[in-house]
């Protein structure tokens, strides 16, 4: 099996460390020729990813921000053996899919939605690890009448890289989803930083302080693109938390424990039936 991977950060990074533990040829290709060369260097790729390896990948995974994927794919379509199966790996999929779909059927070759569900608050090659994906949910956003055997390749590829399962999806459901599981979590961190407190807080905080500003570390370019590109629903789900948000402040401004309780109560019950939901 022979993978090529463009864009070597951590994601695409991991991507190949994972493949390449597995046994897998890899080649690889960032827009910093630096980084290409340091990841044959270091192991983490096999070879470079040009124009005379594109045509023996089986598979092609495209970790790049959304604005960048159809432009890629538009560009090494002609490329691409027909049968082999190019899969993205951006955090949005509305913008994506369906030019890259056209593209596919028109220069025969598949290409399917992805999304990784892992990662950390750093970027970079650097800090790309082999078992990132230990464990993780890969979502992938097929044609609606894509060939489910290979799917079924693609998936069973997927799990020897280590995500533990697949979810099958539209690009409009993972868009909706997203916004809320990842996109407004970011948000929320994000704002939530830029509080005066935040600045004299030593000694006053805990894991609770760690667990909600971890992803307020983020690649701020990156997270305009995604926000951007699924602004609708991700700004439903900011109005969804400013409305939660007035009905706290207002049972506190106005000493009212009964109301405030009952909200407290209505989350821990909310949280407690998700949870139950997910062990299910």
């Amino acid at each position: 099996m022979k993978i090529g991977i463009c864009g070597l950060g951590l994601i695409g990074g991991s991507l190949a460390l994972a493949f390449k533990q597995q046994g897998e040829t890899v080649y690889g290709y960032d827009i910093v020729k630096s980084i290409s060369d340091y990841a044959i260097l270091s192991g983490v790729t096999d070879g470079t990813l040009d124009d005379r390896t594109l045509g023996e990948c089986d598979y092609i995974f495209v970790a790049l921000y959304p604005e960048g994927v159809p432009e890629y794919v538009r560009q090494i379509a002609r490329q691409v053996k027909p049968g082999a199966v190019v899969i993205d790996l951006c955090g949005t999929k509305a913008t994506v899919c369906p030019p890259c779909f056209a593209l596919a059927e028109e220069n025969g070759f598949h290409f399917i939605g992805g999304h990784p569900m892992a990662g950390t608050q750093y970027s970079g090659l650097k800090y790309a690890r082999a078992d990132l994906f230990r464990g993780a949910t890969m979502i992938l956003v097929p044609r609606p009448d894509e060939d489910m055997h290979l799917l079924a390749q693609a998936s069973d590829l997927l799990k020897k890289a280590g995500f533990a399962a697949v979810t099958v999806a539209t690009a409009e459901a993972h868009d909706r989803n997203i916004a809320f599981t990842s996109q407004l979590a970011h948000v929320v961190s994000n704002a939530y930083v830029k509080s005066p407190r935040a600045e004299i807080h030593k000694g006053f905080s805990a894991g609770s302080y760690r667990d909600l500003t971890r992803v307020a570390w983020l690649n701020e370019k990156m997270w305009t693109e995604l926000f951007l590109a699924n602004k609708e629903n991700l700004a439903d789900e900011i109005d969804v938390l400013i409305q939660n948000l007035a009905q706290y402040r207002d049972a506190i401004l106005a000493g009212d424990a009964e109301r405030l309780e009952a909200l407290l109560r209505e989350g821990r019950l909310k949280k407690e039936a998700i949870d139950a939901d997910e062990a299910d």
